[in-house]
Formats: C-alpha cells, sequence, structure tokens
C-alpha cells in the first residue's frame, strides 16, 4: 500500500502532494514501482508529542474533499487495475470517494469519530480497515500514554471494532494494530515483536510503521526521510509475523525487498 498524502502538515512529507498534479503524479510512480492499493489521504492524522509538536489540525469533510476527490479520479482514470484506498474517519468523505472509485476505506479511528463511516463500508461492498489508538481528542504526549498489557489491550479493542463493523455488515475487514498511534516507541515495538497474536482477530493484517518516530529514535534520531532501512526491518518483523499488507512511503525498495524475502521466507 503506498501512501499518497494531499496534505500540508503530514509527518514525513506533508505539503510536497497537495497539489493535485503533483499527487497524481506521485501516486502513479508508485504503481510503476509496484503498489497494489493506493492510499489517498487529505487530512493529516499526526498525533501530538515531542515528536510532532501539537499534532494534526482537524478539517472540514468539504475541504477533505477538495483535496482527494481529484486525486481519486485521476489515478482510477490512468490506472483502474490499482487498488485505491481513502485515508479518512469521516463517512461523507469515504461515501464520495467510494463513488468516485475507491474500493478501500481506511478509518485510523475505527468508527469512533464518525460511526456511520462503517455503514457506508457496508452499503459500498468497501474494505473496511480499523485500526488501533487514533483519538483526535487525545493530545497527551505517546509516552505519557500506558497499557497494562498493550498487545492484549489492543487485541480486545481490535476484537470489540471488528465485532462492531461485522454489525453493520462489513463483509470485509482489515485490522491494524495502530504503530505509533497512542504508543510510546518500546509498545510499538512490542506489538511488531507479539504481532501473530493478532492472526487470532481472523482478518487480514496491516501495519504501517514507515517513517515512524519509534525507528528514528531507535537509530539516534534520524529524520522521517533517512528512516527507510528501519523501515524494512519493521515491516519484515510484521510480515514474518503475520502482516499481509505493509503501508509505505517508499514502495520500490518495499517491493523488491518482499520479493526477495517470500522466496526465502520459508527457510526462515
Amino acid at each position: 500500500m503506498g501512501i499518497v498524502n494531499v496534505t500540508p502538515d503530514s509527518f514525513s512529507d506533508g505539503g510536497r502532494y497537495l497539489d493535485h498534479d503533483r499527487a497524481i503524479a506521485h501516486a502513479l510512480r508508485l504503481c510503476d514501482e509496484g503498489a497494489d492499493i493506493i492510499d489517498v489521504g487529505g487530512e493529516s492524522t499526526r498525533p501530538a508529542g515531542k515528536d510532532y509538536g501539537s499534532g494534526a489540525l482537524r478539517i472540514t469533510a468539504q475541504e477533505e474533499l477538495t483535496r482527494v476527490l481529484p486525486v481519486i479520479a485521476g489515478i482510477n482514470a490512468a490506472r483502474p487495475d490499482i487498488a485505491i484506498s481513502i485515508d479518512t474517519m469521516k463517512a461523507a468523505v469515504a461515501r464520495e470517494a467510494l463513488a468516485a472509485g475507491a474500493r478501500i476505506v481506511n478509518d485510523v479511528s475505527a468508527g469512533r469519530f464518525d460511526p456511520v463511516i462503517m455503514d457506508v463500508a457496508a452499503e459500498h461492498g468497501a474494505t473496511y480497515v480499523l485500526m488501533h489508538g487514533y483519538d483526535p481528542l487525545d493530545a497527551r504526549d505517546l509516552d505519557d500514554i500506558h497499557y497494562n498489557n498493550v498487545v492484549e489491550e489492543v487485541f480486545g479493542f481490535l476484537a470489540n471494532r471488528i465485532q462492531r463493523a461485522r454489525e453493520y455488515g462489513v463483509q470485509s475487514v482489515v485490522a491494524d494494530v495502530g504503530i505509533g498511534f497512542a504508543k510510546a516507541a518500546a509498545q510499538s515495538e512490542q506489538l511488531l515483536r507479539e504481532h501473530a497474536r493478532f492472526l487470532d482477530l481472523g482478518v487480514p493484517l496491516l501495519v504501517g510503521a514507515s517513517r515512524k518516530s519509534f525507528i528514528g529514535r531507535a537509530l539516534g534520531g534520524l529524520p522521517p526521510d533517512e528512516r527507510l532501512y528501519g523501515t524494512l526491518a519493521a515491516h519484515a518483523v510484521a510480515a514474518a509475523n503475520g502482516a499481509s499488507i505493509v503501508r509505505v512511503h517508499d514502495v520500490r525498495p518495499a517491493r523488491e525487498f518482499f520479493t526477495v524475502f517470500s522466496r526465502l521466507r520459508s527457510v526462515w
């Protein structure tokens, strides 16, 4: 899953692809590099804390649609074979994006921000990705968030939200443990080490560790655009422990890495 942030304030590439033509060109380049899915987002979900300051600014559904709809249309026109994901918490945005050609709703709030989004996904027969940990009203520093058992608490949350999505009629659900969201660095690392636990949810698993702050910390403070090798390591551990989708900024390195990884994995 290749990332296209049509935002001015995303933590890694904010503002780089706010222009529609540049965003479409970037998406098509990711397709050529081997992306199976393009995840288009018009509202940053950068968390608050010492790494990213006060966090992302909330925008209206209309502003979000103005950012993403032309990009979805452009990608769909040029590469109808590529699955497009809309990264949004808002039902109104999901509805318009699916009508424009998206097939997946990637909701970092897992329906807590706007529960109707699950109904929209069900109505359109879309795949619904739900993630643990994003609460737009929680501005605590990541290092101030505590768990008694992070793996089991995240598991319980995801199991509950999967059940809720099923009650809304969603047939295709994907779960995301939310690396870097409402977790300190050590908690994100533990979730990756013990990621196989989440296979018991019975749904495909997505991991988005690309350029996250825990990687930068582990590597002595490297900035986001210098975290490629750490990202590949994190996603390799996730894949070895059951993840079937990785959400990445750098598609070609990930595609080449996992092409070889999949050929050799049986010897591990």
